[in-house]
């Protein structure tokens, strides 16, 4: 909801509605784009469709532009923004337990919901996997927030990491999309005889 939520005095009821309405935008716009179809998703596991790499590869890059033409222009400070501490290991774990939930289901949480909503049993059959994951990792959470901290490094950004400033790193960003999307489409013309045929 940010920053939304902090430029217009909403309501509780109206905040909520404005969640949920672009909630189903978000979902009306995944399923649109084949998002909902693991699939389409598998896909870029077998190179021959790198859409979903494209996609989100292009919003992290549009997100990091806005935020950075934003606070340029003085219309939003970045400290003001919440930036979840770094733990190199839980987050290697995580990524590794995500990706081979991906792999092995065909979606990721959004995905398996936009599934779910058009009627997909197997989109169904994730959704209830992943809300079971859920329970399981809040009944273990004492244990995880634990070892989360004891391994945490803080707040880490690349500007304060490296010493280079956030705009040449928006510069590095751009630059490396441009190049990787011409090297995905590489890719699928190289892998398109894996595409399946429809008959």
């Amino acid at each position: 909801m940010f920053p939304l939520s902090s430029t217009l005095d909403l309501s509780t009821v109206a905040t909520l509605g404005l969640a949920v309405v672009l909630g189903l935008g978000f979902g009306f716009i995944l399923e649109r784009a084949g998002f909902g179809s693991a699939r389409k998703l598998t896909a870029v596991f077998y190179f021959y469709d790198m859409a979903v790499v494209k996609v989100m590869f292009t919003a992290i890059v549009t997100a990091m532009v806005g935020l950075f033409l934003l606070s340029t222009a003085g219309m939003l400070a970045i400290s003001d923004l919440y930036i979840e501490p770094t733990s190199y290991a839980a987050q290697i774990l995580g990524g590794v337990v995500f990706g081979a939930g991906f792999i092995i289901g065909g979606y990721c949480p959004g995905t398996s919901v936009a599934a779910m909503a058009t009627g997909k049993k197997d989109g169904m059959v994730f959704a209830l996997g992943m809300l079971a994951g859920v329970m399981a990792y809040a009944e273990f959470t004492p244990g995880f927030e634990a070892w989360i901290k004891a391994t945490g490094s803080g707040e880490v950004t690349l500007p304060a990491l490296t010493g280079i400033s956030m705009g040449w790193w928006v510069v590095a960003f751009v630059a490396f999309l441009l190049l990787a999307a011409r090297g995905m489409d590489w890719l699928q013309r190289k892998f398109s005889h894996l595409r399946p045929r429809m008959s």
